[in-house]
């Protein structure tokens, strides 16, 4: 099975699409801050969340949640893609219901394997893996930039390396994270 969860209008097709609001005529009515989601264990080899993670879990509990109940629905080897606003684009910021900046970093935590290495070097990281049981690898991420930028960088006006370092500390140059992560299991 493939998961298109927070569909809104965009359907998906050959994806069960989840959303939460009944006008968006989703395959499945489902509030994914609501556990345990209607979703067999182990059941899905794909799941798309296109700009629907920065929007759920205002409170840590209810997104650990949201990360354990993604882990539980994740086939073995489960592909996860995620996409969301950079939170320091406008288009992350003057949205009132964007209640969580996501950055690829926080799912390092959710990583086993690391969680494990960062014991061993006595490093005081939080070991989410191990709290929630679950276990994601990243298998690639991608900053895509604000339209002005990418222009720019296709013009040769700058390079990578420079958006780079621009990004880390001034608004609106990256416009989209894209994350995708694997289920260990």
């Amino acid at each position: 099975m493939k998961l298109n969860l927070g569909c809104g209008h965009h359907k998906l097709a050959g994806y069960l699409n989840v959303d939460s609001q009944s006008a968006c005529e989703p395959d499945l009515l489902v509030d994914l801050e609501t556990f345990p989601w209607p979703l067999d264990t182990d059941s899905a080899e794909e799941v798309v969340l296109s700009h629907v993670l920065e929007h759920l879990g205002e409170s840590s509990k209810v997104y650990l949640g949201i990360i354990k109940e993604l882990y539980r629905v994740c086939a073995p080897d489960g592909i996860v893609r995620i996409a969301v606003p950079h939170p320091r684009h406008d288009e992350f910021i003057i949205d009132p219901t964007h209640v969580r900046p996501i950055l690829p970093p926080q799912f390092e935590m959710y990583s086993k394997r690391l969680c494990a290495q960062w014991k061993e070097e006595g490093l005081a990281n939080t070991p989410l893996a191990e709290h929630l049981d679950v276990d994601f690898e990243i298998e690639n991420v991608q900053w895509l930039p604000d339209d002005k930028w990418l222009a720019r960088l296709q013009a040769g006006e700058i390079d990578s390396t420079t958006l780079a370092e621009m990004a880390q500390h001034q608004y609106n140059i990256l416009k989209e994270i894209q994350i995708t992560l694997r289920a260990v299991k």
